[in-house]
């Protein structure tokens, strides 16, 4: 079977995290959550006490990074300088930090030479916003999954509320602005490639998702 680089953008909540990891498991594939490196990076400029928009700054920290993903009993984690960042990721400062981290041209650069290095190995499914528009451009399958704003702020509010206390309304409100930061920005905004496969996970279940993405998948990979 050929091995292929798979990728899927998306805002927030429109379910990435949760199909990557499907579609990658029965594929047996690697699965790539980049937007755990953006975080990652503004974990350490956050503890650094470094401005988001001191390229200087930034462009140091980027220097000191070693990325490595670890496959463990706790599932897939991510060490930075040997140390797992992982839990420490998905607080509502450090997306918003990261959102501003990632439009930083310093930044994307550094972690353009990191994805793809990542990509060279193929039998990989890459999470983010900007896989099949930059990092990937000839990627072999591209997917853009999307879904109301609404049902995507009810998601992430649900996969928060048992970690803080945040109303529907803050989660909705960072969300928005999230996806106002991610389109907008000069360095790669958050959009379709034009040759992605546009997926509404609005009305659909997680499998009813991978399924899609498979059917599309094994037409590649049996040609």
């Amino acid at each position: 079977m050929k091995e292929i680089v798979i990728t899927i953008d998306g805002p927030a909540g429109a379910g990435k995290t949760t199909v990557s990891r499907m579609l990658a498991d029965r594929l047996g594939y690697r699965y790539i959550d980049t937007g755990a490196l953006y975080r990652a990076i503004a974990l350490a400029a956050h503890e650094g006490g470094i401005d988001p928009k001191d390229d200087a700054g930034l462009e140091k920290l980027c220097a000191g990074i070693g990325f490595r993903y670890a496959q463990t009993d706790q599932g897939l984690r991510l060490l930075s300088n040997g140390d797992d960042v992982t839990d420490r990721l998905r607080t509502p400062e450090i997306t918003l930090l990261a959102s501003a981290v990632s439009a930083r041209p310093v930044v994307r650069r550094f972690l353009l030479g990191v994805q793809r290095a990542l990509g060279r190995e193929r039998s990989a499914v890459f999470e983010g916003r900007d896989m099949g528009t930059v990092v990937f451009p000839d990627a072999d399958v591209k997917f853009y999954l999307d879904a109301p704003k609404k049902i995507r702020a009810m998601r992430r509010y649900l996969e928060l509320k048992p970690k803080m206390e945040l109303t529907l309304e803050q989660v909705e409100r960072e969300l928005l602005r999230r996806d106002n930061n991610d389109s907008t920005r000069a360095e790669a905004p958050l959009k379709p490639a034009p040759d992605a496969i546009r997926i509404d996970s609005a009305d659909l279940a997680a499998v009813e998702v991978v399924a899609v993405m498979l059917a599309h998948v094994e037409r590649v990979v049996q040609n």
